[in-house]
């Protein structure tokens, strides 16, 4: 993919993608909350947008701010968050970032990417995450969807997630930064997908390289 073909295809993925569910991250971040996008990001690592989505409405029932939050016990946070990948370990994680966003940064979610990867089970995909959805500030967050299909198009010739962030940083024009998660997420959820995407209906197919692509439908 050109830097020519880019803003076509970008065109006919955000008409493509209101036919799917939106991520379940991206409907949290509509009530404008870094702080539950934080933890709906948190709970969403190695697990099913379905699942995340429910057990967020669960969690933010019982708390939606992190002083709430440190008044649930533990127990409780496990139970309304189960079955999330490593649920017992994201509750442990919740209940601290909780305590450090109230002790050090007065109960107010960080808006700098350095000061939120200070955070316990805090990333760069969760950090860039924040930063753009929750707060609306320049970044690009990169998850497996991010890096794969960006790599699947020639747009970027990375091996990782953060060599594809900074080979984004350095490419890809500033007004797609904050979106390119969220399209890519779902067209990479619905249609491009890591084992036999489906090419024989994909809107961008001839801007794609295919690159790695073997088996498709």
């Amino acid at each position: 993919m050109t830097d020519q073909e880019l803003p076509k295809a970008i065109a006919l993925l955000k008409k493509a993608v209101r036919a799917w569910k939106t991520p379940a991250v991206t409907v949290v971040a509509r009530e404008r909350d870094p702080y539950k996008v934080l933890v709906s990001c948190i709970l969403s690592l190695r697990t099913q947008d379905a699942a995340t989505a429910a057990a967020s409405a669960r969690l933010f029932a019982l708390a939606g701010t992190p002083e709430a939050m440190l008044g649930i016990p533990e127990a409780d946070i496990e139970r309304a968050i189960y079955p999330v990948g490593f649920y017992r370990n994201k509750s442990k994680s919740i209940l601290a970032i909780s305590r450090i966003i109230v002790d050090n940064y007065a109960g107010k979610t960080p808006d700098d990417i350095d000061e939120l990867l200070r955070l316990p089970g805090v990333g760069r995909k969760t950090a860039n995450l924040v930063v753009t959805i929750g707060f609306g500030k320049p970044g690009i967050c990169v998850d497996t969807h991010v890096h794969r299909i960006t790599n699947r198009w020639g747009y970027v010739v990375t091996r990782t997630p953060e060599e594809t962030e900074k080979a984004l940083r350095a490419r890809l024009p500033g007004r797609y930064w904050i979106p390119i998660n969220d399209l890519l997420v779902t067209f990479g959820q619905n249609l491009c997908k890591p084992v036999s995407p489906i090419c024989s209906t994909c809107p961008v197919f001839d801007f794609c390289d295919r690159v790695g692509v073997g088996k498709s439908r």
